[in-house]
């Protein structure tokens, strides 16, 4: 495997186009890295919650940074508000949800889902 300038990808290169005339579209979600015990995500929100009711429960961890905007995440005990530069770790089978995010700017995720073991400190 040879490793030049045509190995190096932009993280903000290449976003497709998340609103048309002010109508939103749906989530972009981009597959960056799969591996049987890793996975590295993109996901470009403009706008976009968790729907009424539902709660997101993974079988694996989650390690999320929000790259850019605001967003507000919901967990069975609290609420906590992101902005740019923040990331969180979600164990696995943490029950949680989207209730916002920003579409001026969009949010820019970048999401590392596996069987982490993490101690954040």
């Amino acid at each position: 495997m040879t490793i030049d300038a045509s190995s190096v990808k932009n993280i903000f290169s290449s976003l497709a186009q998340t609103s048309v005339n002010g109508l939103e579209l749906k989530e972009l979600s981009e597959i960056l890295l799969d591996h049987p015990n890793l996975t590295i995500e993109r996901i470009v929100s403009n706008g976009q919650h968790s729907p009424q009711g539902f709660w997101y429960d993974q079988a694996k961890d989650e390690w999320v940074i929000l790259l850019t905007g605001k967003a507000e995440l919901e967990f069975e005990d609290s609420v906590i508000n992101l902005q740019a530069g923040d990331y969180i770790f979600i164990p696995a089978h943490h029950k949680h949800r989207v209730n916002s995010t920003s579409s001026n700017p969009n949010c820019i995720w970048l999401a590392i889902h596996g069987d982490l073991n993490l101690q954040i400190n």
